[in-house]
């Protein structure tokens, strides 16, 4: 049974969980702090300033996708969700917005509607249309998951990074024996993922809301892709969840203090920083090292040049010229294809295994009063949205997808664990591994802790849930696999 519903079959209906899931769920990484007025709201300015205010968009990102989308059997809008962060660290879902084209075109902007919770205790139509609103807005969040912070920010961007290893680095290389580990079986899974999940008519556009401009969808949005922001600390920088501040661990301080994503996230993101430091500085004393390592150099002009090649113009790639350059290059591909990949595949099952909780599909639009479609909300409002998401057949095919997905084999090889002890003779390098082992041990006894402690309300949430995509599992050598949800493996592999 989904985590999502093992404690309370009821609790993912609540706001609080629906916004909890925005920071601890299986999609953590798309909500950003409302830094300037929508032309419409009537929001208080004060909260703006005070940084609590958020926002979940998918209105840019869908909207010029949605005519076409909705001409499928999908029907569905491109949402917008503003949230309040309250009191005690949670977030309050304030208003969801629901957009479609402009039946006059594009020039004429959207057709909004905004819908707002019920007072406390209001049960009813209400109701019902706001657990729908919802609903639109976790079919936008569900397929941006998969397509975008899945397939395409981890599985897809890591690949040239695989290639241009195994064709310009030596096995003996330094930085071959740094990255290898975490490019086990990336490119076997990608390429059964292409023959049977994400290929046009694959089992990913049958179970997703854009249907068969899913494939497309993706490749599109490669455009907003930039390396340098693909590490955990540029991330929350660029969201605004996240401001620079040197008497803060890790030198930033969180917006939202209990954001469990981020808060253990920016904890392995330091460990795997201080790791490849260490690592490098054994190899390259000086920038002229990295200047004139010739295999390294052809590396990172085949990455640059070919294996991203649509981007080998833009101004923020690394020049490797640097022995800073090196470290933040590496650092960044290890925690795209460990910690970023574990924390938006392994959480599929828990949260999403549980359709109604993130249906991937709508079918039929907001019923407007004076409909059947109304009177059915107002009478059976369970078999209404059952009726707007995701079809049996298709729940059907994606649950067993995610169930899959989610599992962790029986021969796992976790962050900071080696397959062979003996992938190095040089013993300060060993020295420096073990010393990542241990911190990363040390940060298992960290997440227990803290997901114990009633004060981080978003640790479990309404579901009772504790948030565990981001341990670690170093100290696990037993071999059990399956679904743990926990575990960050050192590749992409499933």
């Amino acid at each position: 049974m989904p985590d999502v519903i093992k404690k309370d079959r009821d609790a993912w209906r609540t706001d609080e969980e629906f916004g909890r899931e925005m920071l601890a769920g299986v999609n953590p990484v798309n909500i950003t702090r409302l830094q300037e007025f929508p032309p419409t709201s009537k929001l208080d300015p004060k909260a703006i300033k005070s940084n609590r205010l958020f926002i979940l968009d998918h209105h840019d990102a869908l909207m010029t996708y949605l005519r076409r989308i909705n001409s499928t059997s999908t029907k569905t809008y491109a949402t917008r969700t503003l949230l309040l962060l309250q009191e005690d660290g949670t977030l309050k879902p304030l208003a969801i917005e629901l957009s479609l084209p402009h039946p006059q075109g594009e020039r004429h902007g959207a057709v909004s509607k905004v819908f707002t919770p019920p007072e406390d205790g209001i049960v009813g139509i209400e109701a019902s249309i706001w657990q729908l609103a919802k609903a639109y807005a976790a079919v936008n969040d569900s397929g941006y998951h998969q397509l975008i912070s899945h397939w395409l920010n981890t599985h897809a961007v890591i690949e040239p990074f695989v290639i241009a290893t195994n064709r310009q680095l030596s096995v003996l290389h330094p930085i071959h024996k740094l990255l290898q580990p975490h490019f086990r079986d990336t490119m076997n899974i990608n390429a059964l993922a292409r023959q049977i999940l994400i290929n046009a008519g694959g089992i990913v556009e049958k179970t997703v809301f854009p249907a068969r401009y899913a494939m497309e969808m993706s490749a599109v949005l490669y455009k907003n892709w930039v390396f340098t922001e693909q590490g955990l600390p540029a991330d929350l920088l660029k969201r605004g969840m996240a401001t620079p501040d040197p008497s803060c661990p890790h030198g930033l301080r969180l917006l939202i203090e209990d954001y469990p994503f981020a808060v253990d996230g920016l904890e392995i993101w330091s460990a795997i920083e201080t790791w490849v430091t260490e690592y490098c500085t054994l190899y390259y004393t000086t920038d002229n090292v990295v200047q004139s390592d010739s295999e390294l150099q052809n590396w990172w002009e085949e990455l640059r040049n070919e294996g991203h090649g649509d981007k080998k113009d833009e101004p923020w790639w690394p020049e490797m010229q640097t022995r800073a350059e090196l470290i933040q290059s590496c650092t960044i591909i290890i925690w795209v294809a460990s910690a970023l990949h574990a924390a938006v595949n392994f959480g599929q099952w828990p949260y999403a295994g549980y359709l109604p909780n993130r249906p991937t599909i709508s079918r039929r639009f907001m019923p407007e009063p004076g409909t059947a479609e109304y009177a059915e909300l107002e009478d059976n409002p369970d078999v209404a949205f059952l009726k707007t998401i995701t079809s049996q057949l298709q729940t059907l095919i994606g649950v067993s997808l995610i169930e899959i997905l989610s599992r962790h084999s029986t021969d796992e090889i976790y962050l900071g664990q080696r397959d062979t002890p003996e992938w190095t003779s040089d013993a300060e390098a060993v020295e420096a591994f073990e010393r990542f082992g241990k911190k990363l041990v040390e940060i298992e006894n960290r997440i227990t802790t803290m997901n114990a402690d009633k004060r981080w309300k978003n640790r479990v949430g309404p579901v009772k849930m504790p948030y565990t995509l981001l341990y670690p599992n170093t100290s696990d050598y037993s071999g059990e696999g399956g679904l743990t949800g926990k575990g960050i493996p050192n590749s992409i592999s499933i």
